[in-house]
């Protein structure tokens, strides 16, 4: 009787209909739609109106509030908006600032006032990575252990939907349909619509208690979290668990055109829609099969998924040209990427104290960027052209193998983080 939402018989089949998982699928859709409007799709609508190439790379530090985002997520954790709860509010603030900021991006035009656009941009995509903190600390907070799973696969699926909306849906009816000012407009009148599920989502069973001061809220994160045991053993693994991914996928375009020689359409259709496809497919499987198999033999099975996947870009390196190996090299690697990724942000939740979930998250979700950002990204380039493409992608492989081999070593550590999830 104490615990009213708790349904530990129902199958895994079915945890993506339960009331706490299920409007994760709008919500993420939410997070995901603001990213390639102030990203890829503002530079191509500048580069269609003829913007110089210098002035389109200053549009490339619009970003920059989602790198950054760690830095005010104490005052989401501190303060609560008087409606709709803790987390809810806050996204529920975000969404209508970003439909109107949508909106207004619409009626400028970069090619007359690139500067006040870009301001806009700027302030949109603010927004945007405040109602990641909220989002990402609901989710923590609201789903219970054998839910977080389905709940990461679902919040991976509505943001992927939203980008592939905003990104290349965006583009073809700004060009053939709309043009650029409308397709921003609707953009903003989608958020309205999606925000919706703000109101529809549950609030968790047991609130978790606001920090009673700023400082507590910016101080007590860390210090909660660096007094566990634990601490340093999952911030290496944070890094390294993705690791052989992220050097697998860092010039993978670029692999597919320049040694493979595929054409821009083939690997767009493959590499993009399939991808996408594959991507959405293992989060969803993904998202099941950690209900039976818990956070950490998900973590592992998947891991090691994710390692063997890379041989299929290997394959393609060394096989012959063909769009049906490219398919399944390409399809296979998203799958398992996807299947990863969610077990890699049911991680994350767990890790996360329900009092500090908004900066806890946003600043272990920062720390899972330093391998793509700044190990991958740099050093990818001079791998390849010492080893070449074929030897490459077997070192990706075994790239992946330490963050496997620490996962393994400190199971107690992750079992520990997965008995005290609904504590």
């Amino acid at each position: 009787m104490n615990e009213p939402l708790r349904e530990p018989t129902i199958p895994a089949s079915q945890l993506y209909t339960r009331r706490r998982v299920a409007p994760l699928l709008a919500l993420g859709f939410a997070s995901g739609l603001p990213l390639a409007l102030t990203g890829g799709t503002l530079q191509a609508w500048a580069t269609v109106e003829q913007v110089s190439l210098q002035e389109i790379g200053f549009l490339t530090l619009v970003g920059t509030a989602y790198t950054l985002k760690f830095l005010w997520a104490p005052v989401i954790d501190r303060y609560a908006p008087p409606f709709l709860g803790r987390r809810r509010g806050w996204m529920l603030i975000m969404q209508i600032l970003l439909a109107l900021g949508m909106m207004a991006m619409g009626l400028m035009s970069p090619g007359q006032s690139l500067l006040p656009l870009a301001l806009l941009a700027v302030a949109v995509a603010f927004c945007s990575a405040t109602q990641d903190i909220a989002f990402d600390a609901y989710r923590s907070d609201v789903l219970q252990k054998e839910e977080r799973g389905a709940g990461a696969a679902l919040s991976v699926l509505g943001y992927r939907l939203a980008m592939l909306v905003s990104g290349g849906l965006a583009l073809i009816l700004a060009d053939q349909w709309l043009g650029w000012g409308q397709t921003y407009v609707l953009m903003g009148v989608l958020m309205l619509i999606v925000a919706m599920a703000t109101f529809w989502a549950p609030e968790p069973a047991v609130p978790a208690e606001t920090p009673r001061s700023l400082t507590r809220a910016v101080l007590e994160p860390f210090k909660e979290f660096f007094s566990r045991p634990e601490a340093l053993t999952v911030l290496l693994l944070i890094v390294l668990y993705k690791l052989g991914d992220a050097f697998a996928g860092a010039l993978s375009t670029t692999f597919l055109i320049r040694a493979a020689g595929y054409t821009a359409t083939e690997v767009g259709t493959v590499n993009k829609l399939l991808g996408l496809a594959a991507t959405i497919i293992g989060a969803l499987a993904g998202g099941a099969l950690m209900a039976k198999l818990g956070l950490y033999r998900s973590l592992l099975l998947f891991g090691l998924l994710q390692a063997v996947s890379n041989l299929g870009f290997w394959l393609i390196s060394v096989g012959p040209h063909s769009v049906w190996l490219m398919a399944a090299g390409v399809g296979l690697e998203n799958l398992c990427g996807g299947m990863g990724t969610a077990a890699f942000v049911a991680l994350l939740m767990g890790l996360c104290n329900r009092e500090f979930s908004a900066t806890q998250f946003a600043l272990l979700s920062a720390l899972s960027a330093v391998g793509r950002t700044y190990l991958a990204g740099p050093f990818t380039p001079p791998l390849v052209e010492y080893a070449g493409w074929p030897t490459f992608f077997l070192m990706t492989v075994a790239i992946a193998l330490p963050g496997l081999l620490l996962l393994r070593w400190r199971r107690a550590d992750i079992e520990r983080i997965d008995g005290r999830a609904d504590t």
